[in-house]
């Protein structure tokens, strides 16, 4: 990696002169080209950084030149509109009014068409931004959810095509949605189109993954990666038929991009250029941590990986300047917040804010969560967290070791414990969630489940809905854009039949991705069943935050409650407090003695005379705006 661009000299005066005969009176190009001229110099010292040294480094930048040129002028008028307002709005996605949803084509609506005919759900619910999961081409068995792409232009068959795609991407534009997809970064399936010509030995593609003859070179490399998916794989490589080894971080069928070659780079860039141009909003950039590779490092979270995506920023403010980048970076928080940048990932995952809810539930004490929240949560301006109370995918436990040391927490102990409470291993545990890449003998595991079955709903316990109920009012009021998984909202259950399914044998996060819940979506305007007590408390709180303008924005102040059950935190003249014991707990006036005596509970519209201090429900919460 080098330090400068000096192999790009000259580039920006070819660069200048690349407008195919627009004139200056052509506003279209003059656009361009004043975005070009801004971003160039940054886009050509980070391409020098990374691949100052390849060969074809400086034929390739020519090139990557020419195509953003191309895709700007394959632009509709749509989406360039589209790119004006959010140039003028650079901090939209941290609106109050922001709402997130999150599903499976085929599991919540069968089709693309049907996703469409859900739309005038979406916008009873409240939703801006609708993530779709993996939709694009991918192995009919061995897929990871649809991670193993062979296809980023192709949509899997079963969901429609591509027009489908683009003409979903379109309606949801004119009802105010943001489209969301999943940009698998790090890898492609083995049955792509680079993976089947690399091995045929196309000299052209041998070099977009990291193919080596023998054992020599992996073996030095796995003297410091870690194993990612053991119950596939040893190791980080793969054999392949002839004898050949293939970098593999996740599954065996997932070979790893080599962004060593700045071909890779030019091929990858147009491939999310043609998705910005389909009406794609937000990229979720998948597995981010891992996609540069360096001997005698673990290969994950190394500098490179962040120049690649400012490049790859640099790229998109030129040619799709409303695209936004989301991190998928399920690591260490540390390790988290370095993503998150305006030039980098605008918005992030939560991961830490995620577990650290379920750790709240399981032990009814906040300290963790308070603390997350107080050190780890404000981010850098035009940046913003993604909260969420689950995915589609496992939780893991991310908290810091030495977070936990503070309060005196073990933190692989209290991983234990958690692991044990939420698979229902522990006395008296309310929850139904499953083990995923489970070992019995060390306690080592990640759970998968919905946020139903995981909250006691499963079990039948009298507190789940509160519980529900209550994680998501955290998720709701702690800023950025609160994600939803779409049933959640009406209690969905855990899926065990979803095991017995081709490909899905051995993978039990399936249990937590139901099919679309139709009889609890009938129920939900009836109060006198789960799904409508559910639903209605959901649309109440959704409700009140898009039209509370102090939850907008990301940045809040942790207040002490002085109890390990009650959370407290500022949102402008908004404090939150919430209860996550079965027990009533009561904040005395002291507490307050800052604050004007008058308060309403937003959520509730129930007045409080802080003077008398606050008595909490059994997992009550509220969120106080003082009165003047």
């Amino acid at each position: 990696m080098l330090e400068n661009a000096a192999p790009f000299d000259g580039l920006r005066d070819r660069a200048a002169g690349s407008t195919s005969g627009a004139t200056w009176q052509d506003p279209r190009m003059t656009t361009y080209d004043e975005r070009l001229s801004a971003e160039l110099p940054r886009l050509q010292s980070l391409f020098g950084r990374i691949y100052g040294d390849a060969p074809s480094a400086a034929s390739e930048f020519d090139v990557l030149l020419q195509d953003l040129e191309r895709s700007w002028n394959d632009r509709s008028a749509a989406m360039r509109a589209l790119d004006e307002r959010h140039e003028a709005d650079p901090d939209w996605f941290s609106s109050h009014q922001m709402l997130g949803g999150v599903c499976y084509v085929d599991l919540y609506a069968g089709t693309l068409d049907g996703v469409r005919e859900r739309i005038p759900y979406f916008r009873e619910l409240g939703l801006t931004y609708l993530h779709l999961m993996p939709l694009f081409l991918a192995p009919e068995e061995n897929s990871d959810g649809g991670y193993a792409v062979s296809s980023y232009r192709d949509v899997n068959p079963e969901l429609g095509t591509m027009a489908d795609f683009e003409a979903l991407a379109a309606e949801l534009r004119e009802n105010g949605i943001s489209l969301v997809v999943d940009f698998v970064f790090n890898h492609t399936s083995d049955e792509h189109e680079w993976a089947r010509k690399a091995l045929a030995r196309d000299p052209l593609y041998e070099d977009f993954y990291l193919i080596f003859p023998d054992r020599t070179m992996p073996d030095r490399y796995e003297l410091t990666t870690r194993e990612i998916f053991p119950d596939d794989h040893p190791g980080s490589f793969v054999p392949l038929p002839d004898g050949r080894w293939v970098w593999a971080t996740f599954y065996s069928f997932q070979w790893d991009l080599n962004y060593a070659n700045p071909a890779v780079f030019r091929a990858m860039a147009n491939e999310l250029l043609q998705l910005a141009n389909r009406g794609v909003n937000i990229l979720r950039m998948d597995a981010v941590a891992f996609i540069w590779k360096g001997l005698g490092t673990t290969s994950e979270n190394l500098p490179e990986a962040h120049l690649l995506l400012q490049a790859f920023n640099a790229v998109c403010r030129i040619a799709a300047p409303s695209l936004l980048f989301k991190s998928e970076a399920i690591v260490h928080p540390d390790d988290v917040a370095v993503y998150i940048r305006p030039d980098e990932c605008q918005l992030s995952y939560n991961p830490l804010q995620m577990a650290l809810i379920w750790n709240s539930l399981a032990t009814r004490e906040v300290d963790l969560l308070s603390q997350a929240l107080e050190e780890r949560h404000n981010l850098p301006e035009h940046t913003a967290w993604v909260n969420y109370v689950r995915s589609h995918d496992d939780i893991g436990w991310t908290f810091s070791d030495d977070d936990a040391r503070v309060f005196g927490i073990d933190g692989f102990e209290h991983r234990r414990f958690l692991n044990a409470f939420y698979v229902n291993r522990f006395d008296g545990s309310f929850a139904r969630g499953v083990p995923f890449q489970d070992n019995p003998r060390t306690g080592d595991c990640r759970i998968s489940g919905t946020t139903a079955s995981l909250a006691g709903l499963e079990a039948g316990d009298p507190s789940a809905i509160d519980r529900i109920v209550l994680a998501h009012s955290i998720v709701l009021s702690t800023g950025g854009i609160p994600l939803l998984y779409l049933g959640d909202e009406v209690g969905q259950l855990n899926d065990y039949a979803s095991l017995d399914e081709p490909g899905h044998v051995g993978d039990s996060r399936w249990v937590g991705r139901p099919s679309y819940p139709a009889e609890r979506y009938a129920d939900r305007d009836d109060v006198s069943t789960d799904p409508g007590r559910l639903f209605s408390r959901f649309t109440r709180l959704i409700a009140v935050r898009k039209r509370t303008r102090a939850l907008a924005g990301g940045r809040l102040t942790i207040f002490h409650t002085h109890d390990p059950h009650v959370l407290g935190y500022q949102r402008g003249d908004v404090l939150v407090l919430a209860n996550f014991s079965e027990q009533a707990r009561v904040l005395g006036a002291e507490r307050f003695a800052a604050r004007g005596s008058a308060a309403v509970d937003l959520v509730s519209d129930r007045s409080f005379d802080l003077a008398d201090g606050i008595a909490l429900a059994p997992y009550e919460f509220v969120w106080l705006q003082s009165e003047a």
